[in-house]
């Protein structure tokens, strides 16, 4: 997945403050990796979506055509 690296970077930053005594900042981090690991799939199901949410079959935002778009 294009998102992987960042599920890295949290255990990394968990695996740290667990070994330095930061137990609520570890237990935090562990959250956050949880959140992230569902963010993440739930992006990788999208389909026909665009970033800044722009539907790509439409090539509308939010059900209104876009302005000055291309036929």
């Amino acid at each position: 997945m294009k998102y992987d690296w960042i599920l890295d970077v949290l255990v990394d930053l968990r695996s740290f403050a667990q070994a330095n005594g930061l137990d609520a900042l570890a237990e935090e981090l562990e959250q956050t990796r949880m959140v992230a690991m569902v963010e993440i799939e739930a992006s990788s199901e999208m389909t026909g979506a665009w970033p800044h949410g722009e539907d790509g079959k439409t090539r509308s935002l939010a059900g209104r055509p876009r302005t000055g778009a291309r036929a």
